[in-house]
């Protein structure tokens, strides 16, 4: 999606009939459509391809030839079986950065093992770290594991372009889940691996620095960080505790995280005396980094997340599964775009769908000064630019269609 969001021109090879899993992850649902499946597959083309039918796997071969990337997420074998391994592809376009993502990777005792988001999430260690302090494992509220994933995919794929356009070679890029968030337990992982300090659950505060949590007001919760000593004596000031910055056992943060318990009830007991909208009044240009938990009704009245309005990152065409990259041209910079995005965030993107009508999601989170963010495009329906992929991509004519999709070998969804 975010090599989408940049313009590449993305493929979404699916199964005829149900496709991917998340079309019936819900509800909620938008008359048919799965929220979830709205929610992270705008700027995608569908293509219902039957793989085990040696016609479609013929196709895929042929859209691989003229294609940059190849992403697939099979349990490891199972492309070989259909002759769409690393290895067969690579001997028909060894240009290709071929990528695959699993549960664990390639090789190894797990290797055989399907991967969701919550398990790895619990192998990895992210769910030991996760919760109240004094309660059980918690899942956090959105698949972090498999973003993570997904964002270190997308890192990996561009440098893997960049690697064949030095080298005029493809390659191989092996992501995995277990792989992504044991490198994003960082200093958690290093605490143990120097240290041999075993992690916990801290609920919102943080193991390292005090204060650093959500504190508990007269109407609902404000977060606060002191990342320094000038920070928490700034604290102190806003809270009127002049007294606790000077005690000896706060003077460091080494100090207030030997002796949190003492420190942070004296801090929760003075913030719970006031209403977080007059906390955040207090600590407005403070310099101290503070904020509200917000609700999601909150989230999106924000003025810094809502202003502003989608265009065009870049107007460039391509294949994904299956991406090529050429013809770049720049669009608006954030400066010309209504709305003004040099000042706000512009993180909601609409769109219209074809069968549900508007649907907004979360959009792109980087904003760049020399191009600006296309049109999205809405996610597909299963199948929906089949016959067009085989005219525009691969140049079949109607009679060939017309013969897979008469065996089944390929499925076009007709929108009505």
């Amino acid at each position: 999606m975010n090599l989408g969001d940049l313009g590449a021109e993305v493929i979404k090879v699916e199964r005829p009939g149900v496709g991917d899993d998340t079309r019936a992850w819900g509800p909620p649902f938008v008359g048919t459509e799965s929220i979830y499946f709205l929610s992270v597959n705008r700027n995608k083309k569908s293509i219902a391809v039957n793989m085990k039918n040696p016609k479609g796997a013929k196709m895929i071969r042929e859209l691989a030839a003229v294609s940059d990337v190849f992403v697939e997420n099979y349990v490891p074998g199972k492309l070989a079986e259909m002759g769409l391994g690393y290895e067969d592809i690579n001997k028909i376009a060894p240009h290709i950065v071929y990528c695959s993502i699993t549960g664990y990777g390639q090789t190894g005792p797990a290797f055989q093992r399907a991967g969701y988001d919550s398990v790895a999430a619990a192998v990895s260690g992210l769910m030991h770290i996760t919760g109240p302090e004094d309660g059980d494992p918690v899942r956090p509220g959105v698949a972090m594991t498999d973003l993570a994933t997904g964002l270190y995919t997308y890192g990996a794929i561009m440098a893997g372009l960049l690697q064949r356009y030095k080298t005029g070679k493809g390659l191989h890029i092996d992501c995995n889940l277990l792989s992504s968030q044991v490198a994003c337990l960082t200093h958690i992982a290093a605490n143990y691996l120097n240290c041999k300090m075993e992690a916990k659950r801290w609920g919102t505060a943080h193991g390292s620095i005090v204060p650093y949590q959500a504190f508990k007001t007269k109407d609902g919760y404000l977060v606060v960080g002191a990342g320094n000593d000038q920070q928490f004596v700034t604290v102190c000031k806003i809270l009127n505790l002049l007294e606790v910055s000077k005690d000896s056992r706060y003077k460091t943060n080494k100090l207030r995280v030997q002796n949190r318990k003492e420190l942070i009830e004296i801090l929760s007991a003075r913030f719970s005396e006031k209403m977080t909208t007059k906390w955040l009044e207090l600590f407005e240009g403070s310099g101290v980094p503070y904020g509200p938990i917000n609700s999601m009704q909150q989230v999106f009245s924000d003025p810094q997340i809502c202003c502003g309005s989608a265009r065009s990152l870049w107007d460039q065409e391509g294949i994904f599964l299956l991406i090529k990259t050429d013809k770049v041209s720049s669009g608006f910079s954030p400066s010309q775009q209504p709305g003004g995005l040099v000042l706000h965030n512009g993180l909601i993107m609409e769109m219209d769908h074809p069968t549900v009508g508007k649907i907004a999601v979360p959009g792109p989170a980087v904003r760049y000064s020399e191009f600006s963010a296309s049109k999205p495009k809405p996610p597909p329906l299963v199948g929906q630019h089949t016959v067009e992929v085989l005219k525009g991509a691969l140049g079949y004519e109607d009679n060939a269609i017309e013969e897979l999709l008469r065996t089944g070998a390929v499925v076009q969804h007709e929108v009505k």
